[in-house]
């Protein structure tokens, strides 16, 4: 059994056989969020199910592809979909492409995630720039020994999202009349939505949006030294006095209809990075 260093360096080793170029930036694309891909010079896609240690993505419209390439003239690598706890992987699974990716060279990671709404004042198809979080989903990719070759013992969680990239990304959405919250993410296990009361409770302790993804991927970039920028698109409106059943494929179609604010707002962010020199 090779432990969690071991299976970065045999995985990293894999990827780097078919990429040489070290990414600057990480990017995990959440439900119906993939088109962002199609403005990547693609130099090499591998399936997950032929990365050593990569999980298969089972969630929906999760492609289940790594792309590595230049997103206008910055090395990345860009995951089309990731996988969840309710998909009955362990957190430490679950994030191993991120310490891949920083094993690689990315110094900075991008989320972004399909949501629930619960602020009154956002709507359907709005973005959140992700100012901060809270972790219900009662697991953490950090239990356990920990290996000092990946990060601290007891990781600073002040600041998990960075602020200059939050300001960054709200200036972009300015400059493009994009409309564009900050708030509060909550994840949970699921794969059930909330109930009525459930949904008071996550927005009496101060969440603005709920998902099921996210937090683990961004624990584990601050505990690898990585900055952090994080997107949520509302897909689902969470109101307890006024609930409606959730459609799986309406909040794929409202993703889709979100995703270019989401490219705008993302190359934005990724403009203010320097490309190196050839």
């Amino acid at each position: 059994m090779l432990d969690l260093y071991d299976k970065i360096q045999v995985s990293a080793a894999y990827i780097k056989q078919r990429w040489s170029v070290a990414p600057r930036a990480g990017i995990i694309l959440g439900t119906g969020l993939g088109s962002l891909v199609d403005r990547i010079d693609v130099h090499a896609a591998l399936d997950y199910a032929d990365i050593p240690n990569f999980l298969k993505s089972t969630a929906l419209s999760h492609r289940g592809r790594l792309v590595c390439g230049l997103l206008d003239g910055l090395p990345v690598m860009a995951m089309e979909g990731r996988q969840h706890l309710y998909e009955g992987y362990s957190l430490k699974d679950i994030t191993l492409p991120v310490r891949i990716m920083n094993a690689l060279g990315a110094n900075l990671l991008v989320v972004s995630n399909a949501c629930g709404g619960m602020n009154p004042l956002y709507r359907l198809g709005d973005i959140m720039v992700i100012d901060d979080h809270i972790n219900l989903l009662g697991d953490n990719p950090l239990i356990g020994i920990n290996d000092d070759r990946l990060g601290p013992r007891f990781p600073d969680m002040s600041q998990p999202y960075t602020f200059e990239l939050i300001d960054r990304a709200l200036q972009v959405a300015r400059r493009q009349d994009i409309v564009a919250h900050r708030g509060v993410f909550v994840a949970v296990a699921g794969p059930n939505l909330e109930t009525r009361a459930e949904y008071r409770f996550l927005r009496a302790i101060g969440a603005d949006v709920v998902g099921m993804s996210t937090v683990p991927e961004v624990i584990v970039a601050v505990h690898s030294g990585m900055r952090v920028v994080g997107f949520s698109i509302v897909t689902d409106m969470c109101f307890p006095d006024a609930l409606q059943p959730a459609d799986p494929h309406e909040i794929v179609k409202v993703a889709k209809a979100a995703e270019p604010k989401l490219t705008a707002l993302v190359l934005g962010v990724l403009a203010g990075e320097s490309v190196p020199a050839n």
